[in-house]
């Protein structure tokens, strides 16, 4: 009902459009799955794509995998009669889940898609379900007065969704490029308290336009190839970082903003990282042998990276799952562990 076309990935960047009714068999198997559906690729949305339209861009919407869904839910600690935002409406299928369970006029969805929320206003109201759903940016203020808040998008900065949640009103979500889930409830004083749970989970970021900004393509074209200021020996093998939550975690929360790149051809690997203020790194070797490290700017990104990974070498573990975390009303979340703090957003 909510995925009727949708995007799969091919061999190389591309992506194929798959028409759920032109093969009910493969539909079938593809909605009853646990796994997430990309329904749009850039600002191409697979409802209104063609068969020969194969977009080489980034995901901006899907409809998330149902089991992630409903361990957010979950963590929700959803109760009859209370009042939910579901920020991040994308094919409508979290908000249909949420309605079935507190009732329709219980449950309110933000997307900052039009196509998004009209579509899915459609296909909850071909099934009998009319919550609210609106359209905003998730970026800023979401507005309304809500018990439970759970976003299926990674928030930036946390101060719209706080302004909307009650005293007492729990708040559940992950952070951009920090694949973690908080989960904090809203105090008398303001201020909002909770934890990094042990559980994790990737979101897509919030987007304000059809699709994201550039990434920093210009930068790491520029430093693909380039000699460093500084060129060492790396203590570790290459990492694709992207891929290795806990590091990249800890690493978003050093060098807010770091983009990461990865690639394999044969048996060697190189890693790029690139930052906005010019600070840029490049490593790679043979395998699991060291790699050679070239890095630029006004950062040692690799140096920084190494570092993490040092403390999860000695430690067994990285300090942020698990942490306390106290969010201001600004949004800004600070995390504790023990004498380890970081602050995000």
């Amino acid at each position: 009902m909510f995925v009727p076309r949708w995007w799969e990935r091919q061999d190389g960047a591309a992506w194929a459009l798959r028409d759920g009714p032109a093969d009910e068999a493969a539909w079938l198997r593809a909605a009853y799955s646990d796994t997430s559906l990309v329904t749009r690729v850039g600002p191409l949305h697979a409802d209104g794509a063609n068969l020969d339209d194969h977009p080489s861009g980034v995901p901006t919407s899907s409809s998330t995998m149902p089991g992630l869904v409903v361990r957010m839910m979950r963590h929700g600690l959803l109760y009859d009669g209370a009042d939910l935002c579901v920020v991040g409406t994308g094919s409508g299928y979290s908000t249909a889940l949420a309605a079935r369970r507190l009732g329709e006029r219980h449950v309110t969805a933000v997307d900052v898609d039009p196509y998004l929320t009209e579509a899915a206003v459609k296909r909850l109201g071909s099934l009998g379900l009319n919550p609210h759903v609106r359209t905003c940016d998730a970026a800023g203020p979401i507005g309304g007065d809500f018990d439970r808040i759970v976003s299926m998008v990674a928030l930036p900065n946390l101060a719209g969704a706080l302004a909307a949640l009650r005293p007492g009103g729990r708040l559940v979500t992950t952070l951009a490029r920090v694949h973690v889930i908080v989960t904090a409830e809203k105090e008398a004083d303001g201020e909002t308290r909770g934890m990094v749970e042990w559980d994790r989970a990737g979101f897509m970021a919030t987007r304000s336009g059809p699709d994201y900004p550039p990434a920093l393509a210009e930068l790491l074209a520029s430093v693909r190839d380039r000699e460093g200021d500084a060129v060492t020996e790396g203590r570790y093998p290459v990492l694709n970082v992207a891929e290795a939550w806990d590091v990249r975690a800890m690493l978003e929360l050093a060098a807010p903003g770091v983009e990461t790149h990865y690639e394999e051809r044969g048996q060697t690997r190189t890693a790029w990282l690139v930052h906005a203020d010019g600070s840029w790194a490049r490593a790679s070797a043979t395998w699991i042998e060291p790699p050679t490290v070239h890095q630029g700017g006004p950062r040692r990104l690799w140096t920084e990276l190494e570092r993490i990974r040092h403390r999860l070498n000695g430690e067994g573990g990285l300090p942020l799952y698990g942490s306390r975390v106290r969010i201001t009303p600004d949004g800004v979340c600070h995390f504790s562990r023990g004498s380890w703090s970081a602050s995000y957003g």
